[in-house]
């Protein structure tokens, strides 16, 4: 899925978050956002998914103005086009590992046990499908949700921080199940982080500053 934004700025009242930001990733690419702490990473993340409103400039995916969609419109484009990873993983605790993993394809109502059983497989948590969220680590944490992400087969997959609360090893196990995956299915792929050990794997490295992206 390709991702025009143009001349995007957004505040939060007189203050400025960013302003001019224009940027495109390809179908298939992935591309990092590193840049200082406050400058804006995660914001622009959400605009790219819709998730926050912003002042001026548009987000296109595929062609389509994410500006001019209602809410609904912009839910079931989430649901059926983009998958989400954040920092905080954001699984649901009292649902085991594999009905974490499930949700996506359940809101788009097809289900497929299947699918959820290669996903874990996949990330390299097969065999942890019927434990609960508080019986993992954080890394397997984190390879749930990234499983979640991808298992509705995404065009865009957007990750905020997804290595921001491991260890490097973990990091490191992390980023090649997001890689892997993401590579595997043709998606392209959008990282915010501050790790350049992430960054440095990436197609292309973006860094957003108040004024732009460079």
């Amino acid at each position: 899925m390709s991702l025009v934004i143009t001349d995007l700025s957004k505040h939060y009242g007189d203050v400025p978050v960013f302003r001019q930001v224009s940027l495109e990733v390809a179908d298939g690419e992935f591309v990092a956002i590193v840049g200082d702490s406050g400058v804006g990473k995660s914001t622009l993340l959400n605009c790219m998914a819709g998730l926050d409103d912003w002042d001026s400039g548009t987000v296109l995916l595929d062609g389509l103005d994410l500006g001019r969609l209602n809410d609904e419109q912009k839910a079931r484009l989430r649901r059926e086009k983009t998958g989400f990873v954040f920092q905080a993983f954001h699984v649901l605790p009292h649902l085991d590992v594999a009905q974490n993993v499930a949700l996506p394809l359940l809101l788009l109502k097809q289900p497929n046990a299947a699918r959820v059983q290669a996903m874990l497989d996949a990330v390299g948590l097969g065999d942890l499908g019927r434990r609960l969220p508080q019986q993992l680590s954080g890394g397997q944490l984190q390879r749930v949700a990234i499983a979640r992400a991808l298992v509705h087969r995404p065009s865009l997959l957007l990750a905020d921080e997804p290595t921001g609360n491991l260890d490097p090893g973990t990091a490191a196990l992390v980023m090649d199940a997001l890689i892997t995956q993401t590579r595997q299915h043709g998606a392209s792929l959008v990282l915010v982080t501050h790790s350049q050990a992430a960054a440095a794997r990436a197609d292309r490295i973006l860094k957003l500053r108040a004024d732009g992206v460079y």
